[in-house]
């Protein structure tokens, strides 16, 4: 099984050098998630949110490659922790998004998957009207 996934070895433990490697990762994920979407708005174009699409699918095609390869090497806790919750689920949360549905199919949870996989989106979707809604009100 992958190093401590939340669905596969329960929720790991609170350790001080796994929060220091979270932390670390995430502060270079949200770095760049930041430049690259700048970068995509100055080569592209700002009437489509290109920067936002780069990060998200490379994102996801980062986190599915990077949990194959910290599986085979049995990469250490603080490996995963930086990589993983630190790194990639700064960078987007789109990419934890799709690996947790796709872990949630393979472990043959399909309901929930369905139920996840598809309620994320709408139901984020309902919160941000929801959040300018209120914003307008009170604002």
């Amino acid at each position: 099984s992958s190093p401590n996934h939340q669905f596969e070895d329960g929720i790991m433990a609170n350790n001080l050098l796994l929060l220091i490697a979270v932390a670390a990762g995430s502060i270079f994920g949200a770095l760049s998630r930041y430049y690259i979407t700048l970068l995509a708005v100055e080569k592209m174009s700002r009437d489509f949110p290109f920067g936002t699409l780069v990060v998200n699918l490379s994102g996801a095609f980062l986190i599915g490659l990077c949990s194959v390869i910290l599986k085979l090497i049995k990469a250490d806790p603080a490996l995963y922790s930086l990589v993983i919750p630190g790194f990639l689920a700064s960078y987007t949360t789109f990419s934890t998004y799709t690996l947790d549905t796709f872990t949630l199919f393979k472990l043959s949870r399909y309901q929930q998957a369905l139920l996840y996989g598809l309620g994320s989106p709408l139901l984020g979707f309902l919160a941000v009207e929801l959040g300018l809604n209120l914003g307008q009100v009170l604002f």
